[in-house]
């Protein structure tokens, strides 16, 4: 008898999580790394959002949180929803997680049956393809390339589509490409699954508010899609509080309802600090965030500058998130420092280890020709780190 099950065994170590934890190894024996694979602002969570964790433990905020979040904090996300996206959600249409990442694999245990497909434009964040395959979906990957900047078409999503086909996630901006779909997009999207009613779309926008193209759509807006999306989101990235671990949906009364179930038998509310925090997090206007949403940019335009003057990067203009996505296929059959580069796994253990700087293999997120740039570290790091890649790759 196998002392683990089959369901763990199979399941994919995080790509993410694993670089780093090779970064921290060699940083552990001397080496200095240059770390450019976790997708972590470098910031540190805004004063008046600590002011207001620091109160709610004076107010003894302590006790057990209710299982989809506290009344107050769902006020604040309904508004943030009606602000920000145009989007009108009541009480019972919104549950609060431990991080978007647990109000995804909800999605995934309330929703997909042994068999049901699920469509996964690529790239696609590192944990989509395996919460799937965690409940006996199946994942459809659906490549795209720099021609249409990592962007699925109507077209290549009605190919997609089979009578299995459950559901539909896509991030936008979109981790790991940083592409941006605009309204006109969605909506080109949205015709397509006009013609297909029974599919569920699970919109991730969790980088909703690092964008550099001025505009953010939600799948949802779409009044003929409204009661078939469920919209995705939380603080981490734009608040810089990936510790806190806060996350949300909004959608149908019923997925709701069924993410809630599931949560009571899991983890239960979420933690009572950090949910008082991101009430003043969220009622505040984005503007108070903004500093960080400009250096991004700056940091993406120098990221972008450097790397189109290292031979074989082919890139992308990314109008969100912190990462570029590089096409780094140039290198692959070459032999750099003795080491024979067969993929953009090899690239990406390369650059670890004689550039010392860690990247992440675009295999991970369904595009193997690729390797991510996380671009949230500082612009020295940023400068030192390309300088090195570089010297090594030349």
């Amino acid at each position: 008898m196998n002392l683990l099950s089959d369901r763990i065994v199979n399941m994919s170590t995080s790509a993410t999580l694993a670089m780093a934890a090779k970064a921290r190894e060699l940083r552990a024996e001397g080496k200095d790394i240059i770390g450019l694979s976790l997708g972590e602002p470098d910031f540190n969570t805004p004063d008046y959002i600590k002011d207001a964790a620091i109160q709610a433990i004076h107010d003894n905020y302590s006790s057990y949180t209710p299982v989809d979040g506290y009344v107050e904090l769902k006020d604040a996300i309904i508004n943030k929803f009606k602000r920000d996206n145009s989007l009108k959600y009541t009480h019972s249409q919104i549950v609060v997680s431990t991080g978007a990442k647990q109000s995804l694999a909800n999605l995934a245990a309330v929703l997909i049956n042994k068999g049901d497909e699920v469509i996964l434009p690529c790239p696609y964040w590192v944990s989509y393809a395996d919460l799937v395959k965690l409940n006996d979906g199946v994942p459809v990957e659906v490549p795209t390339t720099i021609a249409t900047d990592f962007k699925m078409t109507p077209e290549q999503l009605e190919a997609a589509i089979t009578p299995n086909t459950k559901m539909l996630w896509y991030s936008s901006p979109c981790n790991p490409s940083g592409s941006v779909y605009s309204k006109e997009e969605l909506r080109a999207l949205a015709d397509v699954l006009q013609k297909h009613p029974n599919i569920i779309v699970v919109s991730d926008e969790i980088y909703e508010h690092i964008n550099f193209s001025g505009e953010h759509s939600s799948m949802a807006e779409f009044e003929d899609m409204y009661e078939r999306t469920v919209t995705v989101n939380g603080v981490s990235k734009a608040f810089a509080m990936t510790g806190w671990r806060i996350g949300y949906i909004g959608g149908p009364e019923k997925i709701a309802r069924a993410c809630n179930k599931m949560q009571g038998q899991i983890t239960s509310g979420a933690n009572s600090i950090a949910q008082r925090a991101v009430i003043t997090a969220l009622i505040e206007p984005p503007s108070r965030v903004q500093f960080m949403i400009d250096e991004f940019k700056i940091r993406r335009d120098l990221v972008l500058d450097l790397l189109n003057d290292i031979e074989g990067f082919k890139t992308n203009i990314p109008e969100g998130a912190f990462y570029v996505f590089p096409n780094v296929s140039y290198y692959f059959g070459k032999t750099l420092k003795g080491k024979t580069i067969n993929n953009a796994s090899d690239f990406s253990l390369f650059l670890l280890e004689e550039a010392l700087v860690a990247t992440v293999d675009g295999g991970a997120f369904g595009n193997p020709d690729c390797i991510r740039i996380s671009y949230a570290a500082s612009q020295d790091q940023i400068k030192e780190a390309l300088t090195r890649i570089k010297i090594a790759v030349s």
